[in-house]
């Protein structure tokens, strides 16, 4: 049971650090030069959206990871 809790917050972490990198790799490339005064809110939702996706693409694939190292001593046994 306590394997569940510290993997759930592995997750939660993993997350949140992830999707906030992508938020900052992002805002790092000042693509906001190249987009209109009046269209600044909308670009900024979509800057939003697509670090919440790049993010959990990445901590899914990195728990993954993870998953399949803490795996493979079963292999060993």
């Amino acid at each position: 049971m306590q394997y569940l809790g510290i993997m759930s917050l592995l997750t939660i972490i993993s997350h949140f650090g992830f999707i906030t990198l992508a938020f900052v790799a992002l805002q790092s490339l000042r693509l906001d030069r190249y987009i209109d005064s009046n269209k600044q809110r909308h670009f900024r939702w979509v800057l939003v959206m697509t670090s919440v996706a790049l993010g959990y693409m990445c901590s899914s694939f990195f728990l993954s990871f993870m998953d399949s190292v803490v795996h493979l001593s079963y292999l060993i046994k």
